[in-house]
């Protein structure tokens, strides 16, 4: 009985991660504003420090028209890189990290459920940067 049950538990834990890596937009918004510094999202998205982040979730690297990325980025996009959900959570925890060189001197949030908030903020806003 006790292999029973701690084979249901060792089950369970990945739905519970997955539930966890889904994150919070609401969360992921007031986060958000410490990112808005140097990058905007929604209907007026503008290129300020950094890229606009409408629609990045599945868009390629370093392709936000009339934004200079770094070499890093620039390759990247070469290769086909996407920003999936996988990509964003490994840029967010410390983008030096995935991409050396890059411009972008974010140190990175340390709490995957402040970066799995951030990345389903994200996730709602299309290229045009409605909401969906």
């Amino acid at each position: 009985m006790k292999r029973f049950a701690l084979a249901a538990t060792l089950l369970a834990l990945p739905g519970l991660a997955s539930a966890q890596q889904k994150g919070d937009p609401a969360k992921g918004e007031q986060i958000f504003k410490t990112c808005n510094i140097c990058h905007s999202v929604g209907l007026d998205a503008k290129v300020k420090v950094g890229p606009p982040l409408n629609g990045v979730v599945g868009r390629p690297w370093g392709s936000w028209p009339g934004y200079t990325y770094s070499k890093g980025l620039e390759e990247g996009k070469a290769q086909g890189k996407v920003w999936d959900e996988a990509t964003l959570d490994k840029w967010l925890s410390g983008p030096r990290a995935l991409v050396p060189g890059t411009k972008m001197i974010f140190p990175g949030l340390k709490q995957p459920e402040q970066r799995a908030d951030v990345i389903a903020y994200l996730k709602q806003f299309d290229i045009k940067g409605n909401k969906k």
